[in-house]
C-alpha cells in the first residue's frame, strides 16, 4: 500500500465539499492499495456547447484523482502541488458517467508522475492524462 495518511472514499469527500470537484458531480468511489478511482456525471454541468462532456471537465476529474493520490502518498506534513498535466480525448461523451482511475507512474521525493485513464460506463477509454506533481516539504 502506498497512502502515507488515512484516506478512504469519506476522506477524500469530505476534503472535495464546496470545490470545484463538488460543484461538477465529481464523486469518489474506491481507494485501493495504488489507486483511486472516482466519476463525473456528463450533464448540463458538464456539457460543452455540442453537448459532448467539455474536455476541461475530463482534465478536472484527472487532476482531482491523480493530486489526490500524490497528496496522500507523500509522507505527513507534505504537499502535492501540481506542475504538468496533458490529456488526450480519444472518444466523446453525451450521457452517463464518465470514471477515472490514477495510479502512480513515479513516486520520488520531490515529484510525482501519475497516469490518470478515464473511461465511459462501457468500459471504452475517453481520455487518458498524465500528471506531474512537486511534493513540498513542510517549512
Amino acid at each position: 500500500m502506498i497512502w502515507q495518511k488515512p484516506i478512504s472514499v469519506d476522506i477524500l469527500t469530505q476534503g472535495s465539499l464546496n470545490t470545484a470537484t463538488s460543484h461538477l458531480g465529481i464523486e469518489f468511489v474506491e481507494v485501493g492499495d495504488d489507486f483511486i478511482v472516482g466519476r463525473v456525471p456528463v450533464d448540463a454541468r458538464t456539457h460543452q456547447p455540442y453537448g459532448l462532456l467539455h474536455g476541461g471537465v475530463s482534465v478536472v476529474l484527472a487532476e482531482t484523482l491523480g493530486s489526490c493520490g500524490a497528496a496522500y502518498s507523500c509522507p505527513e506534513g507534505h504537499q502535492a502541488v501540481g506542475l504538468d498535466i496533458n490529456a488526450n480525448h480519444l472518444r466523446g461523451v453525451k450521457s452517463g458517467w464518465v470514471i477515472g482511475t490514477a495510479r502512480p507512474v513515479h513516486r520520488g521525493r520531490t515529484t510525482q508522475v501519475w497516469q490518470i485513464d478515464l473511461r465511459n460506463e462501457a468500459g471504452e477509454m475517453v481520455c487518458t492524462s498524465r500528471l506531474t506533481v512537486s511534493i513540498l516539504a513542510p517549512r
